[in-house]
Parts: C-alpha cells; sequence; structure tokens
C-alpha cells in the first residue's frame, strides 16, 4: 500500500503560512485535512520524510520557466530514499505586496524567495530598476518579515493567500513574466508505490559505469526500442569530480508495466546503475491508448517467444 494510501496524518512542506507550497497542497483534500509540519527549507522538508517526523514531504521540484529546483533534486538524488507518491501542478501568480500606503514610488528594497524573483525580471528591470534584491526562504517569509518591519520602503513578492495573511496591500498583480507559468510539486515517502492508475509516470536516475562515447546514446535506445515517451530528460553532476554527471529522467508509464519494468532490468544490467524515485499518477494525460498498446504487443511477443523456448528439448 503506498504512502497516500495509507495515513496521511502529518505532511511536511515549506513555510510559513502562505508560501506557494501551501497553496498547491491545500488542492489536495487529504493533505489539506492532515497535521501540517511546517518547515524552514526544503532540504528540512525532505529529511522530515526520511526521518519519520513526518508521513510525507511536499516540495517544489520543478518550475516551468526557471526549470528544475535544485535543492529538492539533489536531496532525492543523494540523500535521501524517498519514493514520489504524487505530483501537482499548479499555476504561478505572483505579486508585489507592500504596507498600507506603500507605493512604486515609495520602494526601495523586494525581498522574495530567489526562484520568485527571478521569475518576475522583467517586471523589476521596468518599474523597479533601482531597487535593492534580497534573498528570504521562502514568498511567505518575505511577506512575514515585511508585516514585522513595518518598513515602507519595502516590498515583498509573493502569493494573494500571504497578503491576506500578513495583513499586506497589493501594490501591482501578476508580475510574473510570463503568464503560463507554473510549479510542480511533489509528495514523497519513505515507502510505497502507487498502484497503476494507467496515467502514470515513473521518474529514474541513472549513474553510468563509465564515461564512453555513446553511453547516454545506449540508454535512450533502451527506450526508444519499446517506445516509451521520456517527459524529462536532464543531467546532474554527481558531486565526486568535474564533468561527472547523472541523468534524471521522468517516462510515462508505471514500474508495474511489463515494458517499463523491462527497460529499467536493461539500463540496469547493461548501462549503469539506476535510483528508483517512484512511479505515480500523473497530471498530463493523452499517451494512455499508446502506451496500452505497446505494452499489449509486447505482452504478445513475449508470450510467442516462450511458446517457442517451451519446445526447446532439454539435455
Amino acid at each position: 500500500m503506498s504512502a497516500s494510501a495509507r495515513s496521511t496524518s502529518h505532511v511536511a512542506y515549506l513555510g510559513p503560512p502562505g508560501t506557494f507550497t501551501e497553496e498547491a497542497l491545500l488542492t489536495q483534500p487529504d493533505l489539506a485535512e492532515a497535521d501540517h509540519l511546517l518547515c524552514r527549507s526544503i532540504p528540512e522538508v525532505l529529511e522530515a520524510a526520511a526521518d519519520g517526523r513526518a508521513n510525507l514531504g511536499f516540495t517544489a521540484i520543478e518550475n516551468s520557466i526557471e526549470g528544475t529546483v535544485n535543492v529538492a533534486l539533489d536531496a532525492l538524488i543523494f540523500e535521501h530514499d524517498l519514493l514520489i507518491q504524487r505530483e501537482v501542478i499548479i499555476d504561478v501568480r505572483l505579486h508585489l505586496l507592500g504596507l498600507p500606503g506603500a507605493s512604486l514610488e515609495t520602494i526601495q528594497k523586494v525581498i522574495s524567495f530567489p526562484v520568485a524573483t527571478a521569475q518576475c525580471r522583467r517586471y523589476l528591470t521596468n518599474n523597479l530598476p533601482h531597487a535593492e534584491e534580497a534573498a528570504a526562504n521562502s514568498t511567505a517569509a518575505a511577506a512575514r518579515d515585511l508585516a514585522v518591519s513595518q518598513d515602507a520602503a519595502v516590498a515583498a513578492i509573493g502569493t494573494a493567500l500571504s497578503q491576506q495573511l500578513y495583513g499586506l496591500e497589493l501594490i501591482a498583480t501578476d508580475i510574473e513574466d510570463h503568464p503560463e507559468n507554473q510549479t510542480r510539486f511533489v509528495a514523497v515517502s519513505s515507502s510505497g508505490v502507487p498502484s497503476p492508475t494507467g496515467h502514470d509516470k515513473t521518474s529514474i536516475v541513472v549513474f553510468q559505469r563509465a564515461d564512453r562515447s555513446g553511453s547516454l546514446m545506449g540508454i535512450l535506445a533502451e527506450f526508444a526500442a519499446r517506445s516509451i515517451n521520456l517527459t524529462k530528460l536532464e543531467s546532474r553532476p554527481t558531486k565526486k569530480a568535474l564533468g561527472d554527471y547523472c541523468f534524471l529522467i521522468d517516462l510515462e508509464g508505471h514500474i508495474a508495466d511489463q515494458l517499463v519494468a523491462d527497460c529499467l532490468t536493461s539500463i540496469l544490467a547493461k548501462h549503469g546503475e539506476v535510483k528508483f524515485l517512484g512511479s505515480y499518477p500523473t497530471t498530463t494525460r493523452g499517451h494512455e491508448e499508446k502506451n496500452s498498446n505497446a505494452t499489449s504487443a509486447w505482452s504478445e511477443a513475449q508470450s510467442w517467444m516462450d511458446s517457442l523456448r517451451s519446445q526447446v528439448d532439454e539435455a
């Protein structure tokens, strides 16, 4: 039984109240009703899930504009053995928040989570080119710190939820550079793989045994040979030596699928070590029929081969 099917009595996520992480978590009824453990950083969230202080850790892992949330991904790859239970994708809406009476003319400093600040670069350049920028642990922490400081010369980039929670005013709304901006979150647990739903995703990390010409092509050929579609391919330094990389791969399908299981087995046997990060329901649909047909064809081929091998005389 997966962790998401078991009790979710404690869920750890990045605080304080009002973060985008909290907004995403509240879209999941079971997680919203659970007891919440608010953490000061993403590594602390994953540590809480790993050491048992929380049943689940819930964290951002990828943004459509800024890419991977490296601190989360590296912790999953190198520091903890956690399994992804589900993914949640929400639209990102960022606002410029200030104390009552504040305006663009009074702002001399902008604070926020660095990823959020980067997503508003064009707005800041055009409207607050001389403002100092400062980092906070989260967008909600920036809003909270502004409310505590009562400094009218400071603004925070944050969410509508944090604006309401900390009694701030909206100086400007929807200041993100790209309106199609989205962030992907994952819930992780120390054990359990959710049952296949027919529209699943599997995440793995492949560590090459040798850095040789064609190594990556050989890994990718295993997926191509089985018509398994990849939705993400990213290299990450292994932190062992300059130029030594591993590969994060997201693929369509579930470890319970024969094609996926056979593919990962082949990669492990021929190409390198594989760290399994989970098979879980995906929010992206559209390839179920293709995957089903491929799996059916593979099963028929396997049955054909088994029938031939059954005729071999035993010595």
